[in-house]
């Protein structure tokens, strides 16, 4: 697999046969790399409906035929744009052709906002995503929550979590979920993208070494293979 950081919480997975995208914050983000071309998308993972995840959402599944993958509420306002859906919601797994995909509690809000109208966006979740049998967890946008214990048995290969405070984790939050379930490698995401989600990405790593965890900070840009 092949998987690229693209700014804030968006993440690209390419597994050769299949390429999805993660809470797809592209247009308006000011870390997405500008010359960055996306390949064909077969599958979008939408974390919650807030604009900074849902994103490029409707956009790249009209213009790709994507299949969203998100929460049952969500799912039915996508559906009624005319876009591809499978609901699914949290605690619930299923076997896609990329691989298998579970919803993992996260501890947020979710709204879409469209004009003055604010509608309701189901419960916000992140995902335990597997493929070939390597597991990748993406948290979403979450505050700290004991379920995160729930992750010790999974043996996850690479986490993205959320450091920036202020609407989600911060640094010391995100060390102690790290802690809780000791993945192989984190790369943290959701912070500096704003002032107000300003944190440094240097000191979250020489902590979580320090668990003996490998920390990535990735570019925008960048990729890794796993």
């Amino acid at each position: 697999m092949k998987i690229t950081f693209l700014g804030h919480a968006a993440v690209l997975i390419e597994t050769g046969e299949h390429n999805i995208i993660i809470d797809p914050f592209l247009e308006g983000n000011p870390q997405f790399p500008k010359n960055f071309v996306l390949p064909k998308i077969d599958y979008i993972l939408v974390s919650h409906g807030h604009g900074d995840h849902l994103g490029d959402t409707e956009k790249i599944a009209k213009k790709d035929g994507s299949t969203v993958i998100t929460n049952y509420e969500l799912s039915n306002f996508l559906a009624k744009k005319g876009i591809k859906v499978h609901p699914m919601h949290i605690g619930g797994s299923f076997v896609f052709p990329f691989g298998k995909l579970k919803l993992f509690p996260a501890l947020h809000g979710s709204s879409i906002i469209e004009g003055e109208q604010i509608i309701y966006g189901g419960n916000p979740c992140g995902f335990v995503l597997e493929h070939k049998g390597k597991r990748i967890y993406h948290a979403g946008d979450t505050g700290l929550t004991m379920e995160m214990e729930l992750l010790s048995d999974k043996h996850i290969d690479l986490a993205f979590i959320p450091i920036g405070g202020n609407f989600v984790m911060d640094i010391e939050n995100g060390f102690e979920a790290v802690r809780m379930f000791k993945p192989k490698k984190v790369v943290p995401m959701h912070y500096n993208t704003w002032d107000i989600i300003k944190a440094d990405a240097e000191l979250f790593r020489k902590k979580i070494e320090e668990l003996g965890v490998e920390c990535l900070i990735m570019k925008p840009g960048e990729s890794i293979e796993l």
